[in-house]
């Protein structure tokens, strides 16, 4: 046995889960979801790009979707692929963002930059489940979820510093570069992830279609969180900045709000040791449900404590949520923890994708409050549809 195979199996490895957040702070919270964060300040700088915000945001959650696919069959035996391609899309697409003046340019870019976190978090997921101790695994891929949270309060805090476009996406796409290679710098010497192959080894001679199957039920709840969860995400800031509760210059506290709500997701992995993870994904789908109603709240009260307190609870079921579904494609393909995570990461973008384009064409028919209640009709769904599965 090598040194660095020794230290391997004895150190903790949660330098590099660390590292692994801070690459989903700047995918995910920078790159994939700050372009529904700067949407009011999108509508002050480019006004022509905003009626194509909805399809951006669709776009955006459609080309998750697609490099989560492509990274199914990528990680499996390069893991170390999908960071190198995680960081040159979300750098690249942040680039995009910063210069675009026009429609198409805008959603091209859009488009791009959402591939950053598809294709990380396939990778992440199978190299964490190597790297860190066994007792700490679930600990830290709660750790490296939360690096959504993270990223969001690092992008409240550039609305607050740069509450101009250009600036701010380039900020974003020096910390999605800076982010990629610094993961890579912990990864890169090591030979123990050369392959993606999670420790729990478990033959793969069963047929796609069963393993596929293990999965739908959690799909289908994902597609429906997702398809509510898309409402805050993409048109959040506009709803409660245009309706009157939270005024342009506040907007930089709600995601903060929701960044610090959503750091709460690294006790996700205990929970769940507690109460299982339908449990967990009860609580997860019914906070974000709880969210929604009370934006609709702050919309019909003009309270703006209502929103912070939204945003919050919002960030916290979000994050929670997606650890869940990490760890139900842990237990469902042991043997392929990376591709597990891509089929309900890509169920959960298929829901977002559709929620974004469906809401953004809603808005011509029905109030903010309204649209806020279905929403959170639609978490709750996501929340009953587990039920389904429950032997």
């Amino acid at each position: 046995m090598t040194a660095c195979s020794t230290e391997v199996r004895h150190g903790s490895g949660m330098g590099a889960a660390v590292a692994g957040m801070l690459l989903i702070a700047a995918t995910y919270g920078m790159a994939r979801f700050g372009v529904g964060l700067f949407a009011p300040y999108l509508a002050a700088d480019r006004p022509e790009l905003l009626p194509v915000l909805g399809w951006a945001a669709g776009a955006q959650f459609t080309s998750y979707a697609v490099a989560a696919t492509l990274a199914a069959r990528l990680v499996s035996h390069a893991p170390r692929r999908g960071l190198i391609l995680a960081g040159v899309t979300a750098t690249v697409g942040c680039l995009g963002v910063a210069v675009a003046t026009e429609p198409t340019l805008f959603i091209i870019a859009v488009f791009i930059g959402g591939m950053g976190g598809g294709f990380a978090s396939p990778a992440l997921v199978p190299i964490i489940d190597v790297v860190v101790a066994p007792g700490l695994s679930s600990t830290a891929q709660s750790v490296v979820n939360t690096g959504t949270a993270v990223g969001v309060v690092a992008s409240g805090l550039l609305v607050w510093a740069f509450p101009v476009i250009g600036p701010a996406w380039l900020l974003m796409a020096l910390a999605c570069a800076a982010s990629a290679i610094t993961m890579w710098l912990f990864v890169r010497a090591r030979s123990d992830v050369a392959s993606s192959r999670s420790r729990v080894s478990r033959p793969t001679s069963a047929p796609l279609i069963g393993r596929l199957r293990s999965l739908a039920i959690p799909g289908l709840a994902a597609i429906l969180a997702g398809a509510g969860s898309s409402l805050l995400w993409t048109f959040g800031p506009l709803i409660l900045t245009e309706s009157g509760p939270v005024v342009s210059g506040q907007v930089g506290g709600l995601w903060i709000a929701l960044g610090l709500g959503g750091l709460l997701g690294t006790t996700t992995g205990a929970v769940v040791q507690r109460i299982g993870r339908r449990g967990g994904w009860y609580v997860c789908t019914g906070g974000l449900a709880l969210a929604s109603a009370g934006i609709a709240l702050s919309v019909a009260t003009g309270d703006v404590w209502f929103a912070y307190a939204s945003m919050a609870l919002f960030g916290a079921g979000y994050m929670g949520l997606t650890t869940v579904l990490i760890l139900w494609a842990r237990q469902a393909w042991p043997e392929n923890a990376g591709a597990g995570t891509s089929v309900l990461f890509i169920a959960l973008a298929t829901g977002q994708a559709l929620g974004s384009v469906g809401f953004g064409a809603a808005q011509e028919l029905l109030n903010p409050g309204s649209l806020a209640v279905l929403a959170a009709g639609l978490c709750l769904g996501g929340g009953f549809a587990a039920v389904a599965g429950k032997r």
